[in-house]
């Protein structure tokens, strides 16, 4: 077996930018209009199946109430030290602080599409439960937004000036 030459050399790849855009807009709308439609969907699809409806208990809005005062708190000491202080987080730190800004603000979203869209499909209708759940769902879908923004805010917070890179 013979060679006919030396091997290909690889071809280089350019080197990574190193530069995240922050969520955008459209992101944030695209899944809260999918959890919209999931939310819409739920009560009748619940009703063809001959299933009942779930209720919203007042647990849900309270564990989103949760989640958006934990990302606000988060958000606010990130920005105390990045901004204020001028410290240098870690870079671990500073991925697990954007990864989890990004990711919350976009379940957010969705969840509060879905709530929203649940509530939505409660109205006019009779069943003696309606403006019980239409209440919670709108009362949910209002802490998921604190959420969202809650996100949006810690996502900014670890953003560095560009003199600091």
């Amino acid at each position: 077996m013979s060679r006919e030459g030396p091997p290909p050399e690889p071809e280089e790849e350019p080197p990574p930018s190193g530069v995240l855009r922050p969520t955008g807009p459209g992101a944030v709308l695209g899944w809260a209009a999918a959890g919209l439609v999931g939310g819409w969907a739920l009560h009748p699809v619940c009703d063809r199946l001959g299933v009942v409806p779930p209720l919203v208990s007042a647990a849900q809005p309270l564990a989103l109430l949760l989640l958006a005062a934990i990302l606000g708190y988060v958000a606010w000491v990130t920005h105390r030290a990045v901004h204020v202080r001028r410290e240098r987080l870690q870079p671990h730190q500073a991925v697990n602080r954007l990864v989890a800004a990004r990711a919350s603000t976009l379940v957010a979203a969705l969840v509060t599409g879905g709530y929203v869209g649940y509530g939505l499909s409660w109205v006019g209708d009779a069943a003696e439960l309606a403006d019980e759940r239409m209440a919670r769902s709108f009362a949910a879908a209002g802490c998921a937004l604190l959420a969202v923004a809650a996100g949006l805010l810690l996502e900014r917070a670890c953003r560095v000036h560009d003199d600091d890179q």
